[in-house]
């Protein structure tokens, strides 16, 4: 089985077009969350979302924020008034179908555990390095976990002396064969390691039991994403911040 793996959208449709073009054909399409944030098309990316009918939707934080279902004092400026700014553009159909998401969910064939942010905070927690992906693998059972909202690509396996971190480099198969694997399919339409071009994860499941993952890196049509948040009137950082990937 061929699954892609999709988190952090972000109201961006050109990246999401382009991930999907790129990933061709798949088996199943699972979906960690934020679906909407930031960008300027998320009745649309809902949308698309709707149309690829992914076996696994999540919801993520900034989903959680337009629905009025959390508090966003904490979100910084540009992420607040992004918000107040997606709840304007929210079809009631849209938030019907986000209000039906939750931030966390398990698969038993394969077995696969699904959280937007961490096992042991599904919506808030960052898993940005080992110390906190060990404690991570205390939240959850069974051999792999899939997390999003950093924006960052990242594998960690749960080693005896603690987690350790793997590169997951594009196009670089890595196998998680054996122990019990964390792995972050980074950002479709908000990257933020330093490379701006959308990324997501493709996992294959051979019969005898084995699973890797690809991670890929695909090009899009930036400028027009930044246009149109420019056109929006949203904050101009979260226009210029797609260029650098940050």
């Amino acid at each position: 089985m061929d699954a892609i793996v999709l988190s952090d959208i972000h109201a961006n449709l050109e990246a999401l077009d382009a991930v999907l073009a790129d990933a061709g054909r798949f088996d199943a399409a699972w979906f960690l969350g934020d679906a909407v944030g930031y960008g300027p098309d998320p009745e649309a990316c809902v949308q698309r979302l709707i149309d690829l009918g992914p076996a696994v939707w999540l919801a993520g934080n900034h989903d959680h924020a337009a629905l009025g279902k959390l508090d966003i004092d904490d979100f910084n400026p540009e992420a607040r008034e992004a918000v107040h700014w997606t709840v304007s553009q929210l079809s009631e159909a849209a938030r019907a179908r986000l209000d039906r998401c939750l931030p966390r969910h398990t698969l038993a064939s394969p077995d696969v555990t699904f959280v937007h942010a961490s096992p042991r905070s599904p919506v808030r927690e960052y898993i940005l390095n080992p110390a906190v992906a060990e404690a991570a693998f205390e939240s959850f059972s069974g051999p792999l976990c899939l997390f999003g909202h950093t924006h960052v690509p990242a594998a960690y396996d749960e080693a005896i002396d603690g987690a350790m971190r793997h590169p997951l480099a594009p196009d670089a198969p890595l196998s998680l064969a054996g122990g019990r694997w964390l792995v972050n399919p980074g950002s479709v339409g908000q990257p933020r390691d330093g490379d701006p071009r959308a990324s997501y994860l493709r996992l294959t499941f051979a019969p005898d039991g084995s699973v890797s993952a690809v991670l890929r890196r695909v090009a899009y049509d930036i400028a027009a994403t930044q246009a149109k948040i420019v056109a929006a009137g949203l904050p101009p950082r979260l226009a210029a911040r797609l260029e650098f990937g940050w």
